[in-house]
């Protein structure tokens, strides 16, 4: 029987977690061509899923930072064991984009490179677990 908060008769009991952090290589995937880094609406950054699931669906960052993770208070929530409850950090401050890894298992790449934290530029690629993203501007 899992535990669980939703479970009523589990309700008293802590939470356990079943659903590990496992190690993923971005490097091992095969890639495929970037799409724009130019799309249409009245935002600044923003980050388009290449990948998966929600491959074309964009996560449009707002000012301020952006929490990324699996944990349930993340603000983009990427449900998998390749990444992290609090697995890294975008912040938009004026004209600047940039991302910090927290401490991930399997880090945050910037165009093949793993970085702790750097400045991103529209057209750059981000791995975050098996999530590939391209990070893209708003033209109004």
């Amino acid at each position: 029987m899992s535990l669980s908060p939703d479970n009523e008769e589990n309700a008293d009991r802590p939470f356990i977690e079943h659903d590990p952090t496992v190690y993923f290589d971005p490097a091992e995937e095969t890639g495929t061509e970037p799409s724009g880094s130019e799309i249409t609406g009245a935002f600044k950054y923003a980050l388009v899923f290449e990948r998966g699931l929600r491959t074309g669906m964009t996560y449009v960052l707002a000012d301020g930072e952006t929490k990324v993770g699996r944990s349930e208070d993340s603000d983009l929530f990427l449900g998998d064991v390749s990444v992290s409850r609090k697995h890294a950090l975008f912040t938009v401050a004026g004209d600047t984009l940039r991302v910090e890894d927290l401490g991930s298992l399997n880090g945050t790449y910037l165009n093949g490179n793993r970085v702790e934290e750097s400045s991103l530029a529209p057209g750059d690629e981000v791995w975050i677990g098996k999530f590939h993203f391209i990070v893209a501007v708003g033209r109004g």
